[in-house]
């Protein structure tokens, strides 16, 4: 049986309590276009990504075309963790809303604040969808941690 590591046991804690946030609260369901509410009244919710601020940070929100320098631990819904920018300590850069990232990335980070953390839920739609990447399976619902370390607006050419 395998040890884990300490940030193997934060990132299995933290997919677990988003999990369980996402179970039993409710916006799971939506995400696959599912409710136990009586929706006669109400327009049919899109499946889309969910995402909670764990920590706001300060400063102005983010926008497309930012750029962003992050810290993340992406893992699957079962708690397995596929990529670590901590583990690694190497923080990753890259302009928001240019498609260098997901989709899930490029739409869910929209409006956070340098020093704040968010979950992301992502269905495949906003992943890789049926494709096979790596140790990710296809029709996968990846989870991330994500925290914001610095935000630069791109110097004009």
């Amino acid at each position: 049986m395998k040890t884990l590591n300490k940030n193997q046991w934060i990132a299995v804690v933290i997919s677990l309590g988003l999990l369980a946030y996402l179970l039993f609260s409710g916006p799971i369901m939506n995400l696959f276009g599912l409710s136990n509410e009586n929706t006669d009244a109400q327009t049919p919710p899109s499946p889309g990504l969910v995402t909670e601020d764990v920590v706001v940070g300060t400063g102005s929100e983010i926008a497309p075309g930012d750029i962003l320098t992050v810290h993340y631990v992406g893992s699957l819904s079962n708690g397995r963790v596929f990529d670590s920018s901590r583990d690694r300590d190497t923080p990753f850069t890259f302009q928001l809303g240019v498609g260098q990232v997901i989709r899930g990335w490029d739409e869910g980070l929209i409006g956070m604040r340098v020093g704040g953390k968010r979950l992301l839920a992502i269905p495949p739609e906003y992943g890789y969808g049926d494709q096979s990447v790596g140790t990710i399976p296809a029709n996968a619902v990846l989870i991330f941690e994500v925290e914001l370390l610095n935000a630069e607006q791109p110097t004009p050419r």
